[in-house]
């Protein structure tokens, strides 16, 4: 453990003999490590040599500058681990109190108690590591702040963002997503990918949990569908396998709930299976709005051995079809009152013939506008399918 370096301003000479005389074994034993100045000039030169000094033990009344003027100019470096302790005569009490009045740790005074004086610097130094401590745990939360900051930025990368996905299909159906996590990094997903020249696969997820580690499984759930996604025709198989390799894999009982189809590009039919996530809604292209049936599947990667069922769903000309996570329908007010499906459904029901864009931006500026200065409490994320 390094020294303590303390700096004692003082123009008695025999100062500097009596702190050496008293403190000699902690001097030796490497716990203290002294310096002195005659004055507040000298003192700041020395500050200014050793910027390490962390206790100053100051005189007040003392030529070329004294230790009021001295404790101004110590207080202009903004060092939040230096402590001064003034030092000076038994009825200098108005100048005691201005220094204290001035940021002074603490005070002796002359003729100095050396072993009142041991206290008040250990005193001291316990508030100094206190301080180092603060600091250091600062800067591991700066650290954090800045690897969050990056995960975010991994986090939206690996997410599709340009849309249209797919342009060389756009005249047959419209394609549009979105997530915007409750921190700084979320749990929710989306994805699409290309089976084949006709069929384009979709997933939507919600990861249990918040933070890096809801993010960390949200990224291994979302290559495992991928890969797995490529190998098996059937909806339900592939879940099948997701969930075999989740489960082999999860740990603390993490587990995502999915909505994950296969939708045939000509003839608008959607093959999907719903492993324990919200049911997407349906909104026809007469306006009306269907929730599709509540899936009995488990949630994904709880369980081994579990075989997932699938659906399948039919889309015609201008239906829409709205997957979301339950950030959507359980986004708060201040008054703990919810969104809600009524709310979603209304505002659905009044975006007949929109875009999926439009969808997408019109249900996220209801839920601005519900929540108002509320602290967004989930991830709010939505994909959106319609067939033209």
């Amino acid at each position: 453990m390094a020294a303590i370096k303390i700096l004692s301003v003082d123009d008695e000479e025999q100062i500097e003999f009596l702190m050496k005389q008293f403190f000699r074994r902690k001097i030796r034993s490497g716990e203290y490590e002294f310096f002195f100045a005659h004055n507040g000039v000298e003192g700041l030169k020395v500050l200014q040599e050793h910027p390490d000094i962390e206790i100053i033990l100051c005189d007040i009344n003392m030529p070329v500058m004294d230790g009021l003027e001295m404790l101004a100019k110590v207080n202009e470096m903004q060092n939040p681990a230096l402590r001064v302790i003034m030092v000076s005569a038994y009825g200098d009490l108005e100048n005691i109190r201005l220094a204290m009045n001035d940021g002074a740790f603490d005070f002796a005074t002359k003729p100095i108690d050396m072993d009142d004086l041991d206290r008040t610097i250990e005193k001291a130094i316990k508030q100094i590591d206190f301080v180092h401590q603060s600091q250091k745990e600062h800067k591991k939360l700066e650290g954090l702040e800045k690897d969050l900051a990056a995960a975010n930025e991994i986090q939206q990368f690996i997410l599709p963002r340009v849309f249209p996905p797919f342009p060389e299909d756009s005249d047959k159906f419209d394609l549009y997503a979105s997530m915007e996590a409750a921190k700084d990094i979320g749990g929710d997903f989306y994805d699409f990918f290309r089976i084949d020249d006709d069929h384009i696969a979709l997933v939507i997820g919600d990861v249990c949990g918040k933070g890096i580690p809801a993010a960390l499984f949200m990224a291994v759930s979302r290559t495992f569908i991928r890969s797995v996604g490529m190998q098996f025709e059937h909806v339900g198989e592939c879940m099948t396998n997701v969930n075999r390799l989740l489960a082999s894999s999860s740990v603390d009982y993490m587990f995502v709930t999915v909505f994950y189809a296969i939708y045939d590009i000509r003839t608008g039919l959607l093959t999907y299976c719903n492993g324990g996530h919200n049911p997407p809604y349906l909104l026809h292209a007469n306006g009306t709005t269907e929730e599709l049936p509540v899936s009995d599947n488990l949630i994904v990667g709880a369980l081994k051995g579990i075989q997932f069922k699938e659906n399948a769903l039919q889309l015609e000309h201008g239906d829409t079809l709205v997957m979301f996570t339950d950030g959507v329908t359980e986004a708060m007010r201040q008054t703990r009152e919810v969104f809600g499906t009524k709310r979603f459904c209304d505002t659905l029901s009044s975006l007949n013939g929109k875009s999926s864009q439009e969808v997408v931006e019109t249900v996220k500026a209801s839920l601005a506008d519900f929540v108002g200065d509320s602290e967004q409490s989930d991830d709010i994320t939505m994909l959106v399918l319609k067939r033209k």
